[in-house]
């Protein structure tokens, strides 16, 4: 059985809640993603914030990334999958969610990784994929 732990991309890094989006930016480029994990000030997830995002959602409204914090940037229940489950439960959730991107945490509640599409690509059957892709992406 492939599992969420299998599939995942190790070592995704949290950014917290209370860094400037210009600080989040500069972490994307530093480790060449383009999400990251919100933390809190107890390390639990409370978001993910993307480089669209920074730019939708901040830049293009005339606001300065170096104001705004990730924490403010955050809406919504944050979806994650522990790394045992498997590889259905893991398209379950993004595809149910229509989500790109989604923290994989351990038994201790910490973040162990990311699964993102390019992670999928490697590890699923076209037809799996293709699924995936006209469920995300298609407008409904």
């Amino acid at each position: 059985m492939t599992t969420a732990k299998d599939i995942m991309h190790p070592g995704a890094q949290w950014i917290p809640a209370h860094e400037t989006l210009d600080r989040a930016a500069q972490l994307m480029r530093d480790l060449d993603v383009g999400a990251l994990p919100i933390a809190d000030s107890n390390e639990r997830l409370c978001g993910i914030v993307t480089d669209r995002d920074i730019v939708v959602r901040c830049v293009a409204e005339g606001h300065d990334p170096a104001k705004i914090t990730c924490g403010e940037l955050a809406k919504g229940t944050p979806r994650w999958i522990e790394t045992g489950a498997d590889v259905t439960a893991v398209l379950d959730e993004m595809q149910g969610h229509r989500i790109k991107r989604l923290p994989v945490i351990d038994e201790q509640k910490k973040l162990v990784g990311m699964i993102s599409e390019a992670d999928l690509a490697q590890h699923l059957t076209d037809e799996q994929l293709a699924k995936f892709v006209e469920s995300v992406y298609t407008t409904h």
